[in-house]
């Protein structure tokens, strides 16, 4: 009787391997399942073995780091480096899976061709394991919550739902709208910020090498000339920021990253990150654009889960999971906890203060009419508009601010740095004119 090696996950996820000795891979799968454990991997131990020869063969040209025949290939992984996907590179896999299972190929066909033309070495090799999983038994959103990772709890959950409603590919095109215009939101969202950062990164270069090289000639300039006068205050400030700068630049360099990670520690924190979120709602000129993009994601996954027959309170879970913001984590937990008690969306939404009345009112009447899924989708699609409004607004905003920042603090120092001259100035005009007299 044939031997088959599995590979199978218990309940709380725990990876456990073993051999069986049946007549077929479909008994050692039934096997397996009666264990209570969930197979990702069964294959016979004689094909494993030949498998590994033709592979070791076939490995040698397709190895970037060649060594001497017969040695082995080495793979180094670097902790934090490998496992995750950029969110680009991951849209783009879902909508040519939605595409081709949308056309009538079979999941595991599709993936087996998606494999082959992926680039990105993580994401071919996690969709190896989808393929191999789908071979060894398991459902495909068993296999998609073996990488976590990669793979939020929306994206299995919406899959899990379109497994068991038998809409697979339904909910694959509805994933991949959801994911490419959370992409383009968060696109623009970083172009229009890309002006403000460049003006700062800028403004720091130019005060760095005023602070280190300029401001100290005229330092030495000023010493001779004014022949032991006191400098105006406003220069004598500015020299002494100079001189900290230039004496200690390691330490002021130290201090700085010590603010940030101090920075970062404390919106950690819950507290801090409290704090923080509920500021950055607040912030004028960004806060509107942050306020309209946790809107609009709030809505579209709400909406994107529920009419893929995802339950309402798993789905509020997962909204608030994916809020980005605690503030309206907080919210979203609060509807939660409505929900549960029988009770209506519309009034922990009106209570928390982060949701506009017009949001409100119309979450109320798809909660009414029995549309609310729709009713969140259309939410969602005008308030992506809001948000090309609010970034377009922002970024005529800031363009101006930020150039009288910068004026004001090279200006600034070009005073410092003249206010001596016009003393000296004003001296020689008087000694010149007792003398006249």
């Amino acid at each position: 009787m044939p031997k088959y090696s599995y590979v199978a996950m218990d309940s709380h996820g725990k990876e456990t391997k073993g051999t069986l000795e049946v007549a077929s891979q479909n008994e050692a799968i039934t096997r397996v399942k009666e264990m209570g454990y969930f197979p990702t991997k069964i294959v016979e131990v004689d094909k494993i073995k030949e498998k590994g020869d033709s592979k070791g063969k076939a490995a040698k040209p397709k190895a970037r780091g060649k060594g001497k025949k017969g040695g082995g290939s080495m793979q180094i992984k670097i902790p934090g480096l490998s496992g995750r996907v950029k969110s680009k590179v991951l849209t783009t896999f879902t909508r040519q899976l939605a595409t081709l299972v949308d056309a009538g190929l079979p999941l595991l066909r599709g993936l087996r061709v998606l494999e082959k033309q992926e680039k990105n070495p993580t994401l071919k090799n996690i969709i190896g394991d989808l393929s191999l999983s789908i071979e060894g038994g398991s459902t495909f959103s068993e296999g998609l919550a073996q990488h976590p990772k990669v793979f939020n709890r929306l994206y299995v959950n919406m899959v899990k739902a379109g497994e068991l409603g038998g809409v697979l590919e339904v909910v694959l095109n509805r994933l991949s709208e959801f994911m490419e215009k959370a992409q383009k939101i968060k696109g623009k969202v970083i172009a229009a910020m890309f002006y403000p950062v460049a003006v700062m990164i800028v403004a720091v270069v130019i005060m760095g090498v005023l602070m280190i090289y300029v401001i100290p000639q005229f330092k030495s300039v000023f010493a001779g000339m004014l022949e032991g006068a006191q400098l105006p205050s406003f220069t004598r400030f500015v020299l002494a920021i100079s001189d900290a700068v230039k004496d200690h630049f390691l330490i002021t360099v130290a201090g700085m990253v010590v603010v940030v990670i101090i920075f970062m520690l404390t919106i950690r924190t819950k507290l801090g990150r409290r704090v923080f979120d509920k500021f950055k709602l607040k912030m004028p000129l960004v806060g509107p654009v942050i306020s309209k993009v946790a809107i609009s994601r709030f809505t579209r996954t709400l909406g994107t889960l529920v009419s893929s027959g995802v339950p309402i309170l798993q789905a509020l879970t997962i909204v608030r999971e994916t809020a980005g913001n605690v503030i309206v984590g907080a919210a979203v937990h609060a509807v939660h906890e409505s929900v549960k008690e029988g009770e209506t969306i519309t009034a922990p939404l009106e209570a928390s203060g982060v949701f506009p009345p017009m949001v409100i009112s119309m979450v109320d009447v798809g909660e009414q009419t029995g549309a609310l899924p729709e009713m969140l989708l259309k939410i969602a699609d005008n308030y992506d508009e809001e948000v090309d409004n609010a970034v377009a607004a922002m970024t005529s905003l800031l363009e101006p601010i930020m150039i009288v920042f910068l004026a004001v603090v090279v200006g600034s120092i070009v005073i410092a740095m003249f206010l001596p001259l016009i003393a000296l100035m004003n001296g020689i005009d008087q000694t010149g004119g007792k003398k006249d007299d």
